[in-house]
């Protein structure tokens, strides 16, 4: 494809969005044009078409028609290939509605529903008619019956005058009947057709209020030569999430393969067939000026610095339009669409809108970082605009992996198995879930936190089951003696125990209460076998056990502090289970621990 130049439309574009259908373009070349580019931020998409034109002396006009009604004006951006005879001189953005009341063809539909409608009352009416004939019929027959009766006591019964009456009663009922079948009948056939022409009244009714955009490139020819112009714009509609795979293998416990996904999802009303599609991090809610500090006044309780941001008030339409609107015209994409189609994309647009929100916030947190990354998608899929997700590899690299059994019996009694790794590659790893394989293995998923360029992390690969951990209470050791001050004296024994015939090696962590409360006090602190708690509290070895190995650590400490310490905790439980209850204090665990110890002793 060719070197594009862009082309920036600031005090250039005249955006002029009409929605009547007298607008006056000129004559103007309706370009075919394809989607060659994507990129997919957090809630939105820009797209980039392009269009092989031929130029000539003079002015031309070309018009990229069929666009979604949602395009974000404010986004409109137009390229004419390096090199080409010739220069923009004027773009317009115009919207107009698919359909009209004054159409042609919503006038037929109008009078067809009419016509129908019309026919539907007269055979209506029909039927009452029939009803009401049937009504003097019968008021006919029982009066006959009345007047046989009475001359019949008179003795003045005419046989030939009541066989008339009889007959025709039975004709007159036949005839009505008959006659409401018919009328039923054609009711029954018109009823579906009725409907069927209001149901396309009402799509056409929709149509009124279901936009498309056209922009107009206006370029000036310098000479005869072919051009190739490029459209980008914004629309919503579209997000993305990463995900990653970690592959490793017992046989090479020091490398581990992570491979790096983006999952994206689009209902922005147009197909992405063959594109090349990146995605960012960046938010593109906002266009950012020039930057401009103002002084850093110490003490003021104004911003310090300020970056002058103006937002795109046009993609506020956008978004409006696009809930509105989508629905309509996917819709009308797509005819054939059956019942169950239509639930499979209410679905999917609701899928979307979720991964959106999550989406956004995380990158949003991103940002507030300072980090903001762009990733090529590998290939060129087709993404289909019915909000059906589509994975694209975003990058793969090998990493120096240590894997590692680590053991915290006061949080869990499995041992884990880990993979420890440093994140080599140039780009950070993005939060997102992570399935985890082993030997061509699925282990499970797992999820991982942003993990920046040089930085270490680890993943959990399953539980060590052939490690057995216990950590009790040892009372014998353990008291409490309650004087002007609590005292207690705490002494754990943690076991660790190699079930299996093979070495193993493993990391083993527990921990020693921290106070940040001057009337709590913590000492006589004894571990055994001998090692020192960090400033934290939390305590370290590192084993490596025999088959069939036992061991045993005992970690012992004394807790001072107020009688009142309980209680006051208990009614400080009893708090925070309201809603307006305030946050717990920063040694609230403390405290809880504490209670959870006297219950024990």
């Amino acid at each position: 494809m060719k070197r594009c130049t862009s082309v920036l439309l600031a005090g250039l574009v005249t955006l002029a969005m009409t929605m009547t259908a007298g607008a006056d373009e000129g004559p103007a070349d309706v370009v075919s044009s394809r989607i060659n580019k994507v990129t997919v931020y957090s809630d939105r998409a820009r797209v980039t078409r392009s269009a092989d034109v031929g130029l000539r002396p003079g002015v031309a006009i070309f018009a990229f028609k069929k666009l979604p009604g949602w395009v974000d004006d404010g986004s409109v951006r137009v390229a004419l290939s390096k090199g080409a005879a010739g220069r923009i001189v004027d773009v317009r953005v115009k919207r107009d509605y698919l359909a009209r009341t004054t159409d042609a063809e919503f006038a037929k539909a109008e009078a067809a529903v009419q016509t129908l409608a019309a026919e539907a009352a007269a055979l209506n009416d029909e039927l009452k008619v029939l009803d009401a004939q049937a009504k003097q019929i019968a008021a006919i027959r029982a009066f006959s019956l009345e007047k046989v009766s009475k001359d019949t006591v008179l003795g003045n019964v005419a046989v030939e005058g009541y066989a008339k009456v009889v007959g025709f009663v039975s004709r007159s009922l036949r005839e009505t009947a008959k006659a409401r079948r018919e009328v039923q009948a054609r009711r029954v056939k018109l009823t579906p057709e009725l409907a069927a022409r209001q149901r396309k009244l009402a799509e056409l009714k929709k149509l009124t209020q279901l936009e498309e955009t056209a922009v107009f490139v206006t370029v000036e020819g310098a000479g005869n030569g072919a051009a190739s112009i490029e459209l980008t714009y914004m629309l919503p509609g579209a997000t993305w999430e990463p995900t990653h795979e970690l592959r490793s293998a017992k046989a090479r416990p020091d490398s581990a393969e992570v491979t790096s996904f983006a999952v994206v999802t689009q209902a922005t009303g147009e197909d992405w067939e063959g594109a090349e599609i990146a995605f960012a991090t960046q938010s593109s809610q906002e266009s950012i000026r020039i930057p401009e500090l103002e002084a850093l006044t110490l003490g003021d309780t104004a911003t310090a610095t300020r970056i002058i941001k103006s937002r795109i008030s046009s993609f506020n339409r956008a978004q409006q339009a696009f809930q509105g609107q989508n629905r309509m015209w996917n819709k009308l994409q797509h005819r054939s669409m059956t019942t169950r189609h239509e639930q499979m994309y209410e679905q999917n647009f609701h899928l979307l809108q979720t991964v959106q929100t999550k989406t956004v916030q995380i990158f949003r947190s991103l940002q507030n970082r300072g980090t903001t990354v762009h990733f090529k998608g590998q290939g060129r899929p087709t993404v289909r605009a019915d909000g059906q997700s589509v994975r694209l590899r975003i990058g793969k690299s090998k990493l120096k992996a240590t894997q590692k059994i680590v053991a915290a019996p006061e949080q869990s009694l499995n041992a884990a198995r880990t993979l420890a790794m440093v994140n080599s590659t140039p780009q950070p790893l993005l939060p997102g879930k992570v399935a985890l394989y082993q030997d061509g293995a699925f282990l499970g998923m797992t999820d991982l936190d942003f993990i920046a360029e040089g930085e270490s992390f680890a993943l959990f690969l399953g539980v060590a089951d052939q490690l057995k951990l216990t950590r009790v209470l040892d009372k014998k050791h353990s008291s409490i003696v309650r004087r002007t001050r609590t005292r207690m004296k705490v002494s754990y024994l943690v076991t660790v125990e190699n079930l299996s015939d093979a070495p193993t090696t493993l990391k083993l962590a527990d921990r020693v209460p921290v106070s940040q409360n001057r009337e709590i006090r913590i000492d006589r602190v004894k571990i055994e076998p001998g090692v020192s708690p960090d400033s934290k509290g939390l305590v370290h070895w590192s084993l490596a056990m025999a088959p069939r190995e036992k061991r045993t650590f005992r970690i012992a400490y004394r807790i001072e502090y107020p009688p009142s310490l309980v209680l006051r905790t208990r009614r400080a439980s009893e708090r925070r289970r309201h809603p307006a209850a305030p946050a717990p204090a920063a040694d609230v665990r403390l405290h809880e621990k504490i209670k959870s110890l006297e219950s024990m002793l």
